[in-house]
């Protein structure tokens, strides 16, 4: 029996053509959801080892997400009304940003256990970029409407066995995305108007 275990490529590896800057702030919408130290902030792959089977059993256990079209369905469903169409009832607004985050990281874990291809993928993401851009003007702006939206989910959450991370661990992750000293931060590399500006290379 093996004492160790053979480490997995990089995700940079097999996918080393940086991201454009639309790209790069494409896949930055997801950044607030996993605080894992295994994510990658700068590939569409969502992990920085491939891990195929990881993003296969994530989507399966947390979404009931096993085939494409249950992919598509779920994320047809966060685009058209997600978790904010009972926020508004609740808060009065609407926190496009958690559903947007939740969007952009199922497609990325579909796109990393094979559900969609890359180009499929891209085109996932730039499907909800118009909104996203129309509800906020600043990375700030999108932060405090994700949080919004991660309160009510937790609200709903609350007592059951899947109770999430307190809500300070999820304070202090997006402050440290909003740090304009960290320079690790997807947020700071592709600043919010990016996308309004002509896409070019990193």
């Amino acid at each position: 029996m093996a004492i160790w275990k053979r480490r997995r490529q990089k995700a940079a590896r097999k996918y080393p053509v940086p991201l454009t800057m639309h790209q790069l702030w494409m896949v930055s919408l997801s950044a607030p959801v996993n605080r894992d130290r295994d994510a990658s902030r700068t590939t569409l792959y969502p992990f920085t080892r491939i891990d195929d089977e990881k993003a296969r059993r994530w989507l399966a256990d947390q979404w009931e997400i096993t085939s494409r079209d249950e992919l598509a369905g779920r994320l047809d469903g966060l685009a058209r009304s997600g978790y904010r169409s009972r926020a508004r009832l609740r808060l009065g607004v609407e926190p496009l940003a958690w559903d947007a985050g939740l969007y952009v990281d199922i497609t990325r874990r579909g796109f990393a256990c094979g559900m969609l291809g890359e180009a499929d993928a891209w085109t996932a993401l730039k499907n909800i970029v118009p909104a996203v851009v129309r509800s906020y003007a600043s990375w700030n702006e999108y932060a405090e409407h994700y949080l919004l939206g991660r309160m009510v989910w937790r609200d709903n959450l609350r007592g059951t066995p899947d109770a999430p991370a307190p809500q300070a661990v999820s304070d202090a992750h997006l402050k440290s995305l909003l740090d304009p000293a960290n320079r690790a931060s997807p947020w700071n590399m592709a600043p919010w108007h990016a996308i309004s500006h002509p896409d070019h290379t990193r």
